[in-house]
């Protein structure tokens, strides 16, 4: 049974561990990550190499925790989203998701600029995944779901679907940075095949 002392103890390691990636995360966008060594972090954190390598056993450790932090920033997002439409309103649904796309594809920042690099190609490839998937499933688990409870759902292979259609926006966007809203809106209702005429679709219900 874990203690008062117990719980206190892994409050502190929680909180010691979130200030190293909250600093690595303040450096990467100050000055790129290349730039930015695990004795920078720790420079910034205040605590010794030794209490690093406690916690991550590499810069890499680190740098996959700060991309989970971007990635939690991105849900927080869509949850907005999905709490402000309106139930039918579909082209603004449309509108506002482009809006959230766009917004997570051109964040300029110097960590977002040097995952941009071919350098750390591999390493934004993940980040890209790790977004799609997260968003993939909290679309199916909220707006997806309220969608079929009123109306049929016309693609099989939901999470599959969207996790995809994720993809092929972001990638889209990265090298047609000036296509604009409409074509991105019908891009998303055709993948779905919403009718747009109907009350709402699956993340617009």
């Amino acid at each position: 049974m874990e203690t008062a002392g117990d719980k206190a103890r892994n409050a502190a390691s929680a909180e010691r561990r979130a200030d190293i990636v909250a600093a690595a995360r303040e450096l990467y966008e100050e000055q790129g990550l290349s730039k930015t060594s695990v004795q920078d972090i720790t420079n910034r954190v205040g605590v010794t190499r030794s209490l690093f390598y406690h916690y991550f056993p590499d810069k890499e450790a680190v740098t996959s925790a700060v991309l989970d932090d971007y990635v939690a920033d991105f849900i927080e997002a869509t949850h907005y989203w999905n709490a402000q439409r309106h139930p039918g309103d579909i082209e603004s649904a449309l509108a506002s998701v482009v809006r959230l796309m766009r917004l997570g594809v051109f964040e300029h920042d110097a960590f977002r600029r040097s995952l941009a690099s071919r350098e750390n190609a591999a390493l934004y490839i993940d980040f890209v995944n790790r977004v799609a998937d997260r968003m993939a499933s909290y679309i199916v688990e909220t707006t997806v779901r309220d969608y079929g409870a009123l109306h049929e759902i016309r693609i099989e292979h939901v999470y599959e679907t969207f996790y995809v259609l994720i993809l092929g926006i972001v990638g889209y966007l990265r090298t047609h940075p000036d296509a604009s809203d409409e074509v991105l809106k019908d891009l998303i209702a055709q993948t779905l095949h919403m009718d747009r005429g109907d009350a709402s679709p699956p993340g617009g219900s």
